[in-house]
């Protein structure tokens, strides 16, 4: 979850280097219902990691 919360946000940009993304809320909830019910417990922890979507985190976890 420490890593999902990584999201590419649009006050961030100048800090990360990583362009925003806007992720309505629906999507975000259901992420975290993803891993909270343990869908994605075999992808690694940088997968998550500046995802604006969990459906960025589950395409990279398939490379």
């Amino acid at each position: 979850i420490e890593r999902f919360l990584s999201q590419p946000f649009f006050v961030a940009e100048q800090f990360t280097g990583t362009s925003g993304e806007y992720v309505p809320v629906a999507e975000t909830v259901r992420g975290f219902r993803m891993i909270l019910d343990g869908e994605l417990d075999d992808y690694a922890e940088n997968a998550f990691y500046m995802k604006g979507s969990i459906d960025q985190v589950i395409e990279q976890g398939k490379g």
